[in-house]
């Protein structure tokens, strides 16, 4: 999944270019690449689908040269990860009448890779002999409220039954969350078998499903873009999680350790960066600080921040906007961007 704009990285992630398209840590590979690079261990290049927003086309085919155009499923608007993951499962339902699915986000960090790689395949073993609904969950290591969070069944096993999901909770119910041990963080990773998902989206969410089934007889073929954009617009805006997830019975989650960072936030950012002795992170630009901490700087490589008093501040600029504001009122930024796409008819954005 490669569609998201990211605002809430502004003014990093911007709507020519969001996140998944940026390289972060200077490696010469994209958020995309990366995890496109993951998932050729698993399987061919060929069986790797990327649905994204029909403008980010020509971008996606130049970062990934290893795939054909016919790859990467375009849509002609956003309506959120339910009509996400349909699309790509019709495309693949015209193609096979069995398959195994991981459904990926394009934006995640994930720092042990042969760990995450061996949780894929067991999950992958899982949905190919069982048809349950399958996802990954990340035992948490703070009281995070921009995450979603996985109840699970008591149990010893690393594969326990889903008790109840929980969309992200305000600071006090986090808190309860992270000290009971009960649950773990949604990593908003899928996987299922062809038949299980479709039946799951056939009952659960029929506005869906009765849509996509009317083109059943477009999809891999030359009429199936002219269909979509048709129909997409019309399409419920709908998440997987309120949709299908939250709805379904007999739904898994795999407790999973692989280094997992949701990059969807300048503090998750933050966290996984290295630090110097005060516990700022300064990202491609140099910086020269005097009694300050626990700040994150990053400017364009040629510029440097001298910075004097502050303390757990985000400085980040990009292209033509500077923003500063506390840490701890990043979940503001998308209104930020709201308010100043009002105000200067989206020239920031």
């Amino acid at each position: 999944m490669a569609g998201g704009v990211g605002s809430r990285f502004w003014p990093f992630s911007r709507n020519e270019r969001p996140k998944q398209f940026l390289d972060f840590f200077g490696t010469g590979r994209s958020l995309l690449q990366l995890t496109f690079d993951r998932m050729r261990h698993l399987m061919p290049a060929e069986n790797i689908l990327i649905v994204s927003n029909i403008i980010y086309k020509d971008l996606i085919l130049e970062q990934l040269p290893e795939i054909k155009a016919d790859q990467v499923l375009l849509e002609p608007n956003r309506r959120n990860t339910a009509p996400c993951i349909a699309y790509a499962v019709n495309r693949i339902k015209a193609m096979t009448d069995k398959a195994n699915i991981i459904v990926a986000p394009s934006d995640h960090l994930i720092l042990k890779e042969t760990d995450f790689l061996n949780t894929l395949r067991e999950g992958l073993d899982f949905v190919e002999k069982n048809n349950n609904l399958l996802t990954l969950g990340i035992k948490p290591i703070r009281p995070e409220t921009g995450y979603g969070y996985i109840q699970i069944e008591d149990g010893a096993d690393n594969l326990r039954k889903v008790v109840t999901f929980t969309e992200k909770p305000n600071a006090e119910l986090a808190q309860v969350f992270f000290e009971t041990g009960e649950f773990l963080w949604n990593s908003g990773i899928f996987l299922w078998n062809l038949q299980t998902i479709d039946r799951a989206f056939n009952t659960l969410l029929p506005d869906v499903a009765t849509r996509f089934n009317a083109g059943a007889a477009f999809f891999n073929t030359p009429k199936e873009q002219e269909f979509i954009d048709q129909m997409y617009t019309s399409c419920p805006n709908i998440s997987i999680d309120y949709g299908i997830m939250e709805k379904a019975k007999d739904v898994y989650v795999l407790r999973s350790d692989f280094g997992w960072t949701d990059l969807g936030t300048w503090g998750s950012l933050y966290e996984i960066s290295p630090k110097d002795d005060n516990l700022n992170v300064t990202l491609k630009c140099n910086s020269v600080l005097y009694e300050s901490e626990e700040n994150i700087i990053a400017l364009p490589s040629e510029k440097l921040a001298v910075i004097h008093d502050l303390k757990g501040y985000i400085i980040a600029e990009a292209d033509n906007v500077l923003l500063i504001c506390k840490r701890e009122n990043e979940q503001n930024i998308r209104q930020y961007v709201n308010d100043i796409n009002v105000q200067f008819e989206g020239k920031y954005s």
